[in-house]
């Protein structure tokens, strides 16, 4: 009997605990109820016996049928699995390596023996082989992320596992040239513009005039037939251009030569004309690349023209050209309008803020002297915005002069009170620069950034406040108290005028930017220069307010010592690690380098009392210092930039520099 019931298997399912549970309550209610049955009737009672017996025995002959069927399925289900990976192993189009710590490999998949000639490869180095494979496999055993590399004419996905030595590659060389395709086929919209077209025009004949358009648009469709870029004139000074972006690629490599043949051939025929161009791309909708392309234009015109600006919306611009100096405007045009302009906001406004860059300098503070005067003539209060403790000797001495003037006195304020002074009808005016960030009060400009005016004479640089209402940046200009003597001859004459000690900061401020009239100088600057005399202007006083003392000197000819020459006309001085200097100083260091002979371009590199790294650039214009500086997160003009970094050494710095100026060099 036992042998009989040790031959009987219960069905694999019945080894689950849980059904096992439920089957012993089944059995136990069933015997319930026979032995209840029986006590009903004898007859009854065997009746139901009869009936489990049944049941049990098509039970269990329901769940072998069912453990047999199940367990063929599982087998043919592993068996078919087991296939599928060897056949996939084999026919799948990725290629697989396994190889030894030697790099032999020990086995290859047939996918990727079609690259490598169908050899022979087992037992062989991966050197032995293909080189190109052993530094690839080498370069990416570390990584256990999928990486795309470039393995002969195609582009493959690897993965390679040094633990396992084992090496996945990927073919995905059809959908890296659809890729690229899309990357190439990106439209580009540029706005072309002449800089200088109605000042070369204004004293030329019909006949001149055409020819200058005929050359112009034959030089620039030449241009954009060479990049097969489609090109459209919509009026005397503007072209619209249209192209894709491989084309554009290929005009940066070419670095936008035609800007300096069409300046070169028009100066030798007396009438040198310069292109600026705006350029945009990486955007799917053309409303937003086409004002893009626009601001891009902007951008290159507040830097001077003569340049070209590419820039897409997750990058940083990018600059070509910008080597030759702006060109002097021949009209006051704009002056007047830009006067009449701010009068007419003015108006709107009840209090007036002016403030200028960080340590401000003598062009600021009379620049800001300036705008207070205007403000008073258009009978509203103008407050300076100053932190008197970071203020250059001369600026110092100005300021002890203001003590003899207490209505100038009290406009000056400090930038914790004139924050707590604004409300939603005060105005902002920046002037000698642009960049929120070197401001004297950065917190006044963001409570104030959506009534801001900027007045400046430097190039615009991409740091640049988002909608301001009023721009007035005129790069030609000497400074930017050349810009703003122009407009106090456009005020209402019913207050009073400029006043002596005004005349003289704005004067002083002219003087300290033109280097004493011998850099950046035009008819406007000696213009503006008479104005202030005349109603004025002591040039004694001047002198005066720009004396050097004999620390500054001193410390002026300390750096000049260390002067080294980095190439055979540029010449950079080294400040010490532990010994600060004055800004100013460093400047007219940089300034007294140019006066030497044989140098075009001066680097000075110093400590400033605030910690950082300053280097003052200065350049006789052959050099675009600008150019060089905005590479070291900087800006100013063609010949005269600096910057400041954090965070580095002074050798360091020296090293980053040379660096930039090597690159320079090589681009040139």
């Amino acid at each position: 009997m036992k042998k009989f019931f040790s031959r009987i298997q219960m069905p694999g399912f019945f080894q689950d605990k849980q059904l096992q549970v439920l089957s012993i309550i089944v059995g136990l209610l069933a015997v319930a109820s026979i032995i209840a049955a029986f006590f009903k009737g004898i007859l009854l009672g065997f009746l139901l016996i009869a009936l489990l017996i049944v049941v049990v025995f098509s039970l269990y002959y329901m769940g072998t049928r069912i453990a047999k069927q199940t367990s063929d399925y599982v087998a043919n289900l592993a068996y078919r699995i087991k296939r599928g990976e060897q056949e996939a192993l084999i026919k799948m189009p990725i290629g697989i390596l396994l190889y030894d710590e030697h790099q032999k490999i020990q086995w290859a998949n047939p996918y990727i023996q079609q690259y490598l000639d169908d050899s022979d490869v087992l037992g062989k180095t991966m050197a032995e082989i293909d080189p190109d494979l052993a530094d690839i496999v080498t370069n990416n055993e570390e990584s256990e992320e999928t990486q795309i590399v470039h393995w002969g004419e195609n582009q493959f996905e690897i993965i390679s596992q040094k633990s396992l030595g084992v090496v996945y590659l990927l073919d995905i060389t059809r959908y890296a040239r659809i890729e690229d395709r899309y990357y190439d086929e990106q439209i580009v919209i540029g706005q072309v513009f002449i800089d200088n077209y109605d000042e070369v025009t204004q004293s030329m004949d019909d006949q001149e005039v055409a020819n200058l358009n005929n050359y112009v648009t034959n030089k620039l469709t030449s241009w954009a037939t060479e990049f097969q870029a489609f090109l459209k004139r919509v009026d005397d000074d503007h072209h619209i251009l249209v192209t894709y972006a491989k084309s554009l690629r290929a005009m940066e490599s070419d670095k936008f030569k035609f800007l300096d043949e069409i300046r070169q051939e028009t100066s030798q025929k007396n009438y040198p004309v310069t292109l600026s161009l705006g350029i945009a791309y990486g955007d799917a909708n053309l409303v937003n690349l086409a004002n893009t392309a626009q601001n891009n234009l902007d951008l290159a015109l507040g830097r001077g023209g003569d340049q070209v600006v590419v820039k897409s919306p997750n990058e940083d611009a990018r600059f070509y050209g910008g080597k030759t100096n702006p060109m002097e405007k021949r009209t006051r045009v704009r002056a007047r309008m830009i006067a009449q302009a701010i009068q007419d906001i003015f108006q709107q406004a009840d209090q007036v803020f002016v403030m200028g860059h960080a340590a401000p300098d003598m062009d600021a503070i009379g620049a800001a002297l300036g705008i207070r005067r205007i403000a008073q003539m258009n009978h509203k209060q103008c407050y300076i915005v100053l932190d008197q403790s970071q203020v250059h000797t001369d600026v110092k001495r100005l300021l002890t002069d203001i003590q003899d003037f207490p209505e100038i006195e009290k406009s000056l304020i400090t930038p914790d009170r004139a924050l707590a002074m604004t409300n939603s009808r005060s105005l902002l005016l920046m002037v000698d620069h642009s960049k929120p960030s070197i401001s004297t009060s950065p917190e006044l400009y963001d409570q104030l950034q959506s009534r801001t005016i900027i007045i400046d004479h430097h190039r615009r640089g991409q740091e640049f406040p988002e909608n301001p209402m009023l721009v007035y940046i005129e790069p030609y200009a000497s400074s930017t108290c050349e810009l703003i003597t122009e407009m106090l001859e456009y005020q209402p004459q019913d207050m009073p005028a400029i006043n002596k000690l005004e005349a003289t900061a704005m004067l002083a401020g002219i003087t300290v930017d033109t280097k004493s009239f011998s850099l950046r100088t035009g008819t406007r600057t000696f213009d503006a220069a008479s104005y202030l005399r005349s109603v004025g202007a002591d040039g004694l006083m001047v002198q005066n307010l720009l004396k050097e003392n004999v620390d500054d000197f001193i410390q002026r000819n300390h750096l000049i010592d260390s002067v080294e020459m980095v190439r055979p006309n540029l010449a950079l001085c080294v400040g010490e690690e532990s010994r600060t200097y004055d800004p100013v100083t460093a400047a007219q260091a940089a300034d007294t380098l140019l006066s030497l002979s044989g140098i075009e371009a001066s680097f000075v590199i110093s400590k400033r009392p605030d910690g950082k790294i300053g280097i003052s650039a200065r350049s006789t214009g052959e050099v675009n210092v600008q150019v060089i500086m905005e590479k070291l997160g900087g800006g100013g003009h063609l010949s005269n930039a600096a910057t400041q970094i954090e965070d580095a050494s002074i050798a360091q710095v020296r090293q980053t520099l040379v660096k930039v100026l090597t690159q320079e060099e090589a681009e040139n």
